[in-house]
């Protein structure tokens, strides 16, 4: 497989290397020279400057898109068009224009497109959403999800307020960059119906949200809520589901999900499998993007997929701005 990667960061970096790590070589870098990290890791690979000319040239099986959110499309539609499949880093953009310009181009050229939600691949997290979809807690009822990061701790290595997540011209903002809770909140409990949020900056001086609680209305009735900040130390990430015959808690620092079933009244813990660590989970993701590339698999997490995720992200931005409800539905 013929591997193009967009996008040096910590993330592409980490594509980069799990692509070595499962055998896959035959790499090629198309650089900008804007990364902030030493370049290394990338010498005797080929590298190129122009994407019409890498893609021309090198003609390339697969592409992988892990540049800022503003700049996703601009790389992922000429990709498409070449019939190259895709590896998007979440959120697919920072605006629909253009979404069908994307699915269009991978209609025509025939390649696949896995947005790049790696909690998709966290083995409790499946684990949950096996046992909701076996109705073993009875129907979802309510739902909690906090999650919150120190931003300045992401990359100790360059100025968070340069950085992506915190530069509105690019993407940035803890909505868009922490829209993982929005992807799974839907593989877990189904479609959002309607949503209402909150937003604020007040701790980080940044020109983008630092903090934001979003309420949602899924479409079988549950209800719940989900707080994301750049803000908490020592961070925090875990969710709470309330059924109608029992209850859901799953903590990412330990990666244990706890489940109550109101018949026994007992708890039952799922732990991750031994030597589970954050890394596992995007090693399974490349492994399948491999398999969707090879086409011995459909992506998991398709556009479509990204889509919701993106429109529910607006959706929040658009609710925090006029302080109304926003139906999802319509």
């Amino acid at each position: 497989m013929k591997t193009l990667i967009i996008g040096l960061g910590s993330i592409g970096r980490r594509h980069f290397r799990n692509l070595i790590a499962l055998g896959e070589k035959d790499i090629i870098l198309l650089r900008s020279h804007h990364t902030t990290l030493p370049d290394d890791e990338l010498a005797g690979f080929p590298a190129a400057t122009d994407l019409t000319e890498a893609l021309r040239k090198h003609k390339p099986d697969a592409v992988i898109v892990a540049n800022p959110t503003a700049l996703h499309l601009d790389v992922a539609i000429p990709a498409a068009k070449a019939g190259c499949s895709i590896l998007m880093e979440k959120p697919v953009s920072n605006s629909t224009d253009r979404i069908d310009d994307l699915e269009s181009a991978l209609r025509r050229g025939g390649g696949q497109l896995l947005v790049g939600f790696q909690f998709r691949f966290h083995p409790t997290l499946q684990k949950a959403a096996q046992l909701l979809k076996e109705d073993a807690i009875g129907k979802p009822l309510s739902f909690h999800v906090q999650w919150g990061e120190y931003l300045p701790d992401w990359h100790p290595w360059e100025d968070f307020r340069q950085s992506y997540a915190a530069r509105p011209d690019l993407g940035g903002g803890v909505i868009l960059t922490l829209t993982h809770a929005l992807d799974y909140i839907r593989m877990l409990l189904g479609e959002a119906d309607s949503l209402w949020a909150f937003s604020s900056s007040l701790n980080l001086g940044l020109e983008v949200e630092d903090a934001a609680e979003i309420g949602l209305k899924m479409a079988s009735g549950a209800i719940g809520s989900i707080h994301i900040d750049y803000n908490q130390r020592p961070p925090s990430h875990r969710w709470e589901i309330i059924s109608s015959d029992g209850t859901m808690k799953w903590d990412n620092a330990d990666g244990k999900l706890d489940v109550y079933q109101a018949a026994s009244r007992s708890w039952v813990t799922y732990e991750p499998p031994a030597g589970f660590e954050r890394n596992v989970m995007f090693i399974e993701e490349m492994k399948h993007f491999i398999a969707v590339v090879q086409k011995k698999e459909s992506p998991v997490c398709a556009l479509e997929d990204g889509k919701r995720a993106l429109q529910m992200a607006l959706a929040a931005h658009q609710s925090a701005e006029s302080q109304k409800l926003v139906c999802l539905t319509r």
